[in-house]
């Protein structure tokens, strides 16, 4: 990635906006067979979202939420069609035959596969329908992508494991690696900035991946202990908090403790792992700026308006398109920075994180 790209910088606030038009309508809530949420139908003002599954929580909870509220306050006339693939690279190719029919003009999508959904996507750009890859960058003639710096992601994952490990981060340190969907272009960034960060400085001796399933994770980490044997492991990479949750328990079981173990995705588990001690490290990437950037896009291409000022960078997919990009910075987070992260962007509270069992933690923390 070109050094002199401009970086987007998230903090606290929204990501800023090129253009304002009008507040907008509410789509409804009915459901078709799709798995599509539903509002009165189709139009010139109609922006689909799809989004990949529900295991990962931030999807549900944050990121449609957020995409909604902004299209609302951008564009007082637009609609949103939503549809979740349930982890279904074959459903999610149902649904962006149901935005078509229903006459969506810009779709927004995190593909559940990248490659798989090619097709789909084409097929859409023929029917004259703009689309934005959102947090996953899918093959096909994509208008824009948003997401975040996903290598400079696994550099933090990396940084913070070698960080936990100190003076234990030696050649001879055997670290076991549990990647994410090789479906998924985003597992394969990840792995690259972590293998950048790692490589050299500890020993990866056990690399396979999750499948962002925290019961195959779990499966990875019990084969892990029996190739390697459960004290000769100096630390954990999982790629994400869920597979890190599957993981922690399977660690928690061999009677393995006290060894660092990264995640990403900020998610409430993780966060109270870190509090806890059996998770050392996560990586929050903030939902509503990346949720506002692609619902500014969206709103722009469906008014056949410039992106440039937003998708400033250029990113070359699996299919080999040239894609305008707007990507923001991650932020590794720990147990000394929860306060000054995702407590102060609101994400979570105080109370939320320190429940009954993570109580005296957080006041060990300084959290309550």
């Amino acid at each position: 990635m070109n050094a002199m790209m401009r970086r987007v910088v998230i903090g606290t606030t929204a990501v800023s906006m090129a253009l304002a038009v009008a507040a907008c309508g509410k789509a409804g809530d009915d459901k078709d067979d799709s798995g599509s949420t539903s509002s009165s139908g189709g139009g010139d003002k109609t922006i689909g979202l799809l989004l990949p599954d529900s295991v990962t929580a931030r999807y549900e909870k944050f990121d449609k939420p957020f995409f909604e509220a902004k299209v609302k306050e951008l564009c007082s006339d637009c609609k949103v069609e939503y549809a979740n693939a349930a982890g279904d690279a074959a459903k999610q190719a149902q649904q962006v035959s149901t935005m078509i029919t229903k006459g969506v003009k810009v779709i927004v999508v995190s593909a559940q596969d990248s490659a798989a959904i090619k097709s789909s996507i084409q097929t859409a750009v023929d029917k004259g329908i703009k689309v934005v890859a959102y947090d996953r960058l899918a093959q096909g003639p994509v208008s824009a992508y948003v997401s975040f710096d996903n290598v400079k992601v696994g550099q933090l994952q990396g940084e913070a494991l070698l960080a936990s490990l100190g003076a234990k981060a030696t050649p001879k340190a055997k670290v076991v690696m549990i990647n994410g969907d090789d479906a998924d272009p985003n597992a394969g960034q990840f792995k690259k900035g972590a293998h950048e960060a790692l490589d050299g400085k500890v020993d990866i001796a056990y690399e396979q991946s999750g499948l962002w399933k925290d019961t195959v994770a779990a499966e990875k980490m019990s084969a892990a202990i029996t190739q390697l044997g459960a004290k000769n492991i100096a630390g954990v990479y999982a790629a994400n908090d869920g597979m890190a949750g599957g993981i922690a328990n399977t660690l928690k079981g061999a009677g393995i403790s006290g060894i660092p173990l990264t995640g990403q995705d900020a998610e409430l588990a993780g966060i109270q792992r870190i509090v806890a001690g059996t998770q050392s490290s996560t990586v929050y990437k903030a939902f509503k700026p990346e949720a506002d950037a692609a619902a500014q896009i969206a709103v722009n291409l469906l008014d056949g308006k410039s992106i440039d000022s937003l998708a400033t960078e250029t990113l070359t997919s699996g299919s080999g398109d040239k894609v305008p990009s707007q990507l923001l910075t991650p932020v590794s987070v720990t147990k000394a920075n929860i306060a000054d992260t995702v407590v102060k962007d609101k994400l979570y509270t105080i109370a939320e994180i320190c429940t009954g069992e993570f109580a005296a933690a957080c006041k060990t923390a300084g959290l309550q």
